[in-house]
C-alpha cells in the first residue's frame, strides 16, 4: 500500500500497467459512442440525394446542412468537451447523449433546410462533445504503452457505424424514408445513454484531481480493479484551478499546439469533403442510389480498415510520421479517383482507398492530441486541437458545395482536394512532441 501524499505521477497509469477487463470495457464502451457518431453524423450523407430531390436542394444549400453539424461539432469541442475537466467525462458524456437523441428525433420532423441546419447544429454539438470525451477516456483507461492504439482503435468505431448505416439505408430509404432512419438513430441515443449510466465509470484521473467527496474511495475501487495498489491520500495536484487555454502554449507546447491545430484543419478540409459529397457526386456520375450509397459505404470500409492499420503501425512507428504518409497516399487517391473512369466495381474499391488513406490519416489525429497533452489538460488540449480543425471541417462541403454549382468538373475538384492533403502531410511532419 502506498504511504505518504502519493505525487503527481500516481494520478497516471504506471508503464506496467496492462489490459484488464475494466480497461477492456472502457475503451469497447467508447467505440460504441464512436460508432453512434459516425452513424449520426454520416447519415446525411447516404440520405442527400433523396433528400434533394424531395426538396429541391441546390448545391450549396446541401453544402449548408453539411456544415451545420460540423460548426456544431467546433461548438462541442470548444466550449462543452472542456468541460470534461472540471464537471468529469461521465456526466457531459450522457448529457451529450441527452441532446442528440433529441437532435435526431427533431430532424425526423423538420420541413424545412433552416431547420435541419438547426437540429443538424445540435447534433454537431453532440457528436463534437463525445468524441473528444471518450477520446480522453479512452487514452486514460488504456496502458501507457498502448494509449495510441486505444485512442486509435475507438476512432475506427466511426466507420464502422457508418457502413453499418449506409447498408440500412440503401436497403430502407425508399420503404422507409429518411426521416424514419433519422427518428431511429435518435432511439439508439437513447439506449447508449442508459448504457453509460451504468457501464461506463467515470475517469479516475478526474476522480484524483477533483478532490470532492468520495473522490479517493472511488478512485481507489477503480485502481484495485485495473491491478493497482490503493492510495492512502489525493494527489498534491487535487483541488488545483481547472485547465485553460493558455496552459496549451506554455512549458513549450505553443509551436505543437500551432501545427497540431494547422495540420487537424487541414486534414479535415478534405476529410469532410469526401464523406459528405461521395454519395452525392456518385449519384452525378450516373450511379444508381444503392451503389451511390454502397460508393459511401465501401469509403468508409476503408476508413476503419486505415483506422485500425494506423493504430496498429502507432505501437511500432512514430505516429507523426505514419500519419503524414496516409495524408501523401490520400493525396494520390483523390487525385486517381476524381480523375479515372473505371467499372462500378472499381469505382467502389477505389472509394475504399480514398476512405483508407484520408481517414485512416485524419484519425491519427486523436491519438496523436491525446499524446501531446498531459492527463490534466488533455480534455482541453484534444478539444481544442479538434475544435479549431473543425474551420477546415465547415468549409470543406461549403466549397465543394461551391465548385460544384459553378460548374467545375470532378476531375478539378478533386485534384483541388489534393493539395491540402499533402500541405496536412508537411505539416504533421513538423509536430514535435
Amino acid at each position: 500500500m502506498n504511504t505518504g501524499v502519493p505525487s503527481h505521477t500516481d494520478i497516471e497509469l504506471p508503464d506496467s500497467a496492462s489490459w484488464t477487463p475494466l480497461s477492456i470495457s472502457v475503451v469497447s464502451l467508447c467505440f460504441l459512442l464512436n460508432m453512434l457518431d459516425g452513424a449520426d453524423m454520416l447519415i446525411i450523407s447516404f440520405i442527400a440525394p433523396v433528400l434533394a430531390d424531395q426538396w429541391s436542394i441546390s448545391p450549396e444549400s446541401l453544402g449548408m446542412i453539411f456544415s451545420a453539424s460540423l460548426a456544431g461539432m467546433a461548438t462541442g469541442c470548444l466550449i462543452i468537451a472542456p468541460q470534461g475537466d472540471r464537471i468529469g467525462r461521465k456526466p457531459l458524456i450522457i448529457g451529450a447523449l441527452l441532446v442528440l437523441a433529441v437532435a435526431m428525433i427533431g430532424s425526423g420532423f423538420c420541413s424545412s433546410v433552416t431547420q435541419l441546419v438547426i437540429a443538424r447544429f445540435l447534433v454537431g454539438c453532440a457528436v463534437g462533445t463525445v468524441g473528444v470525451t471518450m477520446t480522453t477516456m479512452a487514452s486514460e483507461f488504456a496502458p501507457p504503452s498502448h494509449s495510441s492504439f486505444a485512442a486509435g482503435v475507438v476512432q475506427a468505431g466511426w466507420p464502422v457505424g457508418a457502413i453499418i448505416t449506409a447498408f440500412v439505408a440503401a436497403s430502407l430509404i425508399e420503404s422507409l424514408g429518411w426521416d424514419t432512419l433519422l427518428i431511429s438513430l435518435g432511439w439508439v441515443s437513447i439506449g447508449l445513454a442508459v448504457m453509460m449510466l451504468f457501464w461506463l465509470p467515470e475517469s479516475m484521473q478526474f476522480l484524483l484531481r477533483s478532490g470532492k467527496n468520495n473522490s479517493l474511495e472511488r478512485a481507489n475501487a477503480l485502481r484495485v480493479r485495473l491491478g493497482l495498489t490503493v492510495l492512502d491520500a489525493l494527489p498534491a495536484s487535487a483541488g488545483e484551478k481547472h485547465a485553460s487555454v493558455p496552459e496549451l502554449f506554455q512549458d513549450g507546447r505553443k509551436s505543437v499546439s500551432i501545427l497540431l491545430w494547422t495540420a487537424v484543419s487541414l486534414g479535415y478540409f478534405v476529410l469532410y469533403f469526401a464523406i459528405s459529397w461521395i454519395p452525392k457526386l456518385a449519384v452525378d456520375a450516373g450511379l444508381a442510389l444503392d451503389q451511390a450509397i454502397y460508393a459511401g459505404a465501401t469509403y468508409n470500409l476503408g476508413a476503419a480498415i486505415g483506422t485500425a492499420l494506423v493504430a496498429w503501425l502507432s505501437i511500432r512507428l512514430h505516429l507523426p510520421r505514419v500519419v503524414a504518409t496516409f495524408f501523401l497516399l490520400a493525396a494520390v487517391a483523390l487525385l486517381v479517383y476524381g480523375n479515372l473512369r473505371f467499372p462500378v466495381v472499381v469505382t467502389l474499391a477505389m472509394a475504399g482507398c480514398v476512405g483508407l488513406f484520408v481517414q485512416g490519416a485524419f484519425n491519427g489525429f486523436w491519438p496523436m492530441a491525446a499524446s501531446l497533452y498531459p492527463s490534466r489538460i488533455r480534455s482541453t488540449g484534444v478539444g481544442w486541437a479538434l475544435g479549431v480543425g473543425r474551420i477546415g471541417a465547415v468549409l470543406g462541403p461549403i466549397v465543394g458545395g461551391v465548385l460544384i454549382g459553378a460548374g467545375v468538373s470532378t476531375e478539378m475538384i478533386f485534384s483541388f482536394y489534393a493539395l491540402p492533403a499533402v500541405l496536412a502531410a508537411l505539416t504533421v511532419i513538423s509536430i514535435r512532441r
